[in-house]
């Protein structure tokens, strides 16, 4: 049967939902370069140059520092198939979608998880934490540090020194946070720590930067059982990444080339300079979305710059606003999961998005969609707001 199969044209967006993020050109340049061996020598240059790369931006100096093949999901669930064994406790911190991801996987590696629960929208109690600890004397403690459901970020230094002090490993996700916040490996005594490329680093999905601790590696190497998973298992994957080099799987090569460029594109701004653009643009927004009479749902003090969770107001169809920004504007944002659905707009800043002008263009845009939903707002009162934040 002949099936007729149009040319490849995906649309125009400015994407500013919870990620992917929009792809700088020399990216995507860099997606096109031609192909090599993944055990060619000018690939393998690369790699160590990515590896360096990496490690400068985990501000660590952990020698396990490389990217997993698999997008951020992958990040999370090597770190925890290579850290757990059957019987092991592990507290997982849930206050949204992400913290409950990590506790599925614990079950599945055959650990046993103790949940520390906060609502969604605020941020896990470090005393909390502290009691689980001393109630079970678990192996590790799982922690989101920039948890995309909800627009929170949550503060790491009492968390770890805690953690430390219970002789336990700290795992943090910062798929959201790694290159628009600070994230500091080391110096916050991270043992464990994993994200992804599409969100802050502006580079497509499909890569999971990580790191390990020796602490980390210790425990990886003194495991009495196989990881359960032979993909991720990284006692072996980073003989691939190591001097070794022996072979476990094909690289991405194309996606390595493009994580060079985002990482090559980072510092040339600098962490600093990207740090406070992120924060900048942030704060315009807010005042924007302040002016139209929105709320966020974080309290002020536990706000990601770079994903801003909205209220939705009353009698507001918030599918349908979304979809009028995607078809008059080409502006895509995202709506709430598990228990937020329907309640918020999760609005993206993320990486090469978070421009001025996608800030001034998208409160244009939703005081236009508002007014079509009735929703009684001041006109170019959005706008003029994020101009005086500037």
């Amino acid at each position: 049967m002949d099936i007729a199969v149009s040319e490849l044209r995906p649309p125009a967006r400015i994407l500013m939902g919870p990620g992917p993020s929009n792809v700088p050109p020399r990216v995507l340049r860099a997606l096109a370069s031609p192909v090599i061996g993944h055990l060619d020598p000018a690939f393998l240059a690369i790699m160590e140059e990515t590896k360096a790369l990496l490690q400068q931006l985990f501000q660590t100096e952990n020698e396990l520092t490389f990217p997993v093949s698999g997008t951020g999901s992958a990040g999370m669930e090597a770190c925890l198939a290579n850290l757990l064994e059957p019987g092991d406790q592990a507290v997982v911190c849930v206050n949204g979608l992400f913290g409950t991801r990590m506790t599925d996987i614990v079950r599945r590696c055959g650990g046993l998880p103790i949940i520390v629960e906060a609502p969604w929208g605020e941020i896990i109690d470090p005393d909390d934490v502290e009691r689980a600890l001393a109630d079970s004397g678990a192996k590790l403690v799982a922690v989101v540090h920039a948890e995309t459901s909800t627009g929170v970020l949550q503060p790491l230094t009492e968390l770890s020194r805690l953690v430390r002090e219970r002789g336990a490993l700290l795992l943090v996700d910062t798929v959201t946070s790694l290159g628009g916040f600070p994230v500091q490996v080391d110096t916050w005594g991270i043992d464990a720590v994993y994200s992804g490329t599409q969100k802050c680093l502006s580079c497509p999905p499909g890569l999971a930067p990580l790191s390990f601790s020796q602490r980390a590696v210790e425990a990886l190497e003194l495991r009495k059982t196989p990881v359960q998973s032979w993909y991720l298992d990284l006692s072996m994957v980073r003989r691939y990444w190591g001097q070794e080099r022996f072979y476990h799987h094909t690289a991405p090569i194309s996606m390595i080339y493009a994580l060079h460029e985002a990482l090559r594109l980072v510092f040339e701004e600098g962490l600093d300079e990207r740090f406070a653009r992120h924060k900048r643009n942030h704060l315009a927004l807010v005042a924007g979305l302040e002016a139209m009479g929105l709320s966020l749902l974080p309290k002020r003090d536990h706000r990601l710059w770079m994903l801003n969770a909205v209220v939705v107001p009353e009698a507001v169809d918030e599918a349908r606003v979304r979809r009028r920004l995607l078809d008059e504007f080409g502006i895509e944002i995202g709506g709430g999961l598990g228990e937020l659905k329907g309640k918020v707009w999760r609005v993206g800043l993320m990486g090469y998005s978070s421009t001025r002008n996608n800030v001034l263009l998208f409160l244009v845009a939703l005081e236009r969609a508002l007014q079509e939903e009735g929703y009684a707002l001041s006109p170019g009162a959005g706008v003029a707001a994020a101009f005086g934040e500037y």
